[in-house]
């Protein structure tokens, strides 16, 4: 997993609540694996017009924000499935983090295991954020995850909270597997006693 430290971006005002998973990453899209790339469907059906051409409305779209690597939402952002291909789309796009007053409980999850920080500030804190992000298209955003801090478009420094073991796993670049690698030679210590004290439960078919 990609560690996650410091970093600033231009980023893109989105200004809709309750953004659920099936909108950033329509199902049919799922039976590709991560390793086609996930970007080119993220909110397939509200960047595209039904004839296909890339409608000019929606806010990625919009040059101004071609180059927005952080997103500031509205509450609920990821709500609905647990489809983890919603943050491989965020993520393939270049986003490193959303920033929302509050998020799907499976998606902040997912995020968090694949390299993409979920900064949860209250709504009286996003939104003039997301004003000022509409005022001067282009401003960047700038996260410190060991400080705990974001610091907006105006210089503004606002803390976050984060559960202290995902900030460090997301500091290394630990995902589970990696940390569960760590514990190799206590995990083969712990099966070599078991089959001494319960064989049985190592017997194969002969």
């Amino acid at each position: 997993m990609e560690a996650f430290t410091t970093f600033k971006a231009p980023a893109v005002p989105f200004d809709q609540p309750n953004v659920d998973t099936d909108q950033i990453i329509p199902s049919r899209f799922l039976r590709k694996p991560r390793g086609d790339g996930c970007h080119p469907y993220l909110f397939h059906d509200a960047a595209n017009r039904p004839d296909g051409t890339p409608n000019p409305d929606f806010i990625l779209n919009d040059p101004v924000f071609a180059t927005a690597r952080i997103m500031v939402s509205m509450r609920n952002f990821g709500c609905g499935s647990s489809r983890e291909g919603a943050v491989w789309a965020l993520f393939d796009r270049g986003f490193r983090a959303v920033i929302a007053p509050s998020f799907g409980d499976i998606f902040y999850s997912n995020a968090l295991k694949n390299g993409m920080l979920p900064v949860v500030l209250d709504e009286e804190t996003c939104a003039p954020i997301r004003a000022a992000l509409h005022a001067a298209p282009g401003s960047e955003i700038a996260i410190d995850l060991p400080s705990q801090t974001v610091t907006g478009p105006d210089g503004r420094v606002i803390g976050f909270d984060i559960d202290p073991s995902r900030k460090q796993a997301l500091i290394d670049g630990e995902d589970e597997i990696t940390a569960t690698m760590r514990y190799m030679d206590r995990i083969n210590a712990f099966e070599v006693a078991a089959e001494h004290t319960a064989p049985w439960l190592a017997s194969r078919p002969g």
